[in-house]
């Protein structure tokens, strides 16, 4: 990310506890509502896209985005947050039980960027593991994964193919089919 792009830590922080303090919130753990947009640093109001993981014993918990963002960063997360906690389809809403165990990760998008490829191992080669996050669309079907992801999927192959089967795409339409291809890079910010 270029210096205009990244966050301090500190902006990270505020990030982190607007996330946690409107899950509390949301959950009646809080009674008071987490600050507002006045006075917080000006990367806070602009438009960028982000998303919010949760995860819990190190598994995934929730993790919902946007990469083009509809409202400021800081009430993006805050959305974000709420839709993490509540309303990912692959997971039952958050407990209050589980709140005080909830690790909570607040990722900052750069612009996703086209990437032209010409073949599916161009395409692999062109992938930066660890360091780029990947949109796939074809037609109406879209995915993507964030750098992290890597991680536990580090081979190029092995992460298209399952980015393509969260598109709802078959696994090996990375190898056949002509893809649109974005890359973006993240700025994560994560609970201690």
């Amino acid at each position: 990310m270029a210096d205009a792009e990244h966050l301090s830590e500190e902006e990270g922080r505020k990030l982190l506890k607007a996330a946690r303090d409107t899950i509390q919130n949301a959950l009646g753990e809080q009674k008071s509502e987490s600050a507002g947009e006045e006075g917080l640093p000006p990367v806070l109001s602009e438009r960028r896209g982000s998303f919010v993981t949760l995860t819990l014993q190190g598994a995934l918990r929730g993790c919902i985005g946007r990469i083009i963002p509809q409202e400021t960063l800081l009430e993006g997360v805050k959305a974000n947050a709420i839709q993490a906690a509540f309303r990912d389809p692959r997971f039952r809403p958050l407990s209050r039980g589980e709140l005080d165990r909830v690790k909570i990760e607040v990722s900052i998008l750069t612009e996703p960027v086209p990437l032209s490829y010409s073949d599916d191992h161009d395409l692999t080669n062109r992938l930066r593991p660890g360091t780029d996050g990947v949109i796939l669309k074809k037609g109406y079907k879209q995915a993507t994964f964030l750098p992290q992801v890597w991680e536990q999927l580090p081979n190029p192959g092995d992460f298209l193919t399952h980015l393509c089967l969260k598109a709802g795409l078959e696994g090996d339409a990375w190898k056949r089919d002509k893809l649109d291809v974005s890359v973006y890079r993240v700025q994560a910010f994560e609970e201690e």
